[in-house]
């Protein structure tokens, strides 16, 4: 039942909570949506329409235009859970998303964050 509240979140009241963690850490919002157009394939236009149309965070990965092979790369824990063994698709893409957030607000560098 939790997943089900998740994926019905707007995805433009998540979108600043991920740009705040980052702020707070000294990085910078162009830096959050490079991580998120790099992961869903999204550019900076799409991914203001996403924001701006108030859509679920389920239909925010839905729609995405390509998700990046790469993210089969992400590994470590988000939230308590270890990335790499969530099931759910859905629910693996969202802690891709906040894991690689919760890395750029530790202060890894970009190149080591989108996994290149």
């Amino acid at each position: 039942m939790e997943n089900q509240r998740i994926f019905a979140m707007p995805f433009s009241s998540v979108y600043p909570l991920l740009v705040k963690k980052a702020e707070r850490k000294g990085r910078a919002q162009a830096e959050v949506d490079t991580i998120i157009c790099w992961l869903t394939g999204y550019n900076q236009s799409t991914l203001c329409q996403q924001i701006e149309s108030n859509k679920s965070y389920e239909m925010f990965f839905n729609e995405a235009p390509a998700f990046n092979p790469n993210a089969s790369k992400i590994t470590g824990s988000i939230c308590g859970y270890r990335v790499e063994e969530i099931t759910d698709k859905l629910m693996w893409k969202i802690r891709c998303l906040d894991k690689l957030i919760d890395e750029l607000a530790k202060g890894k560098p970009m190149e080591k964050i989108l996994k290149e």
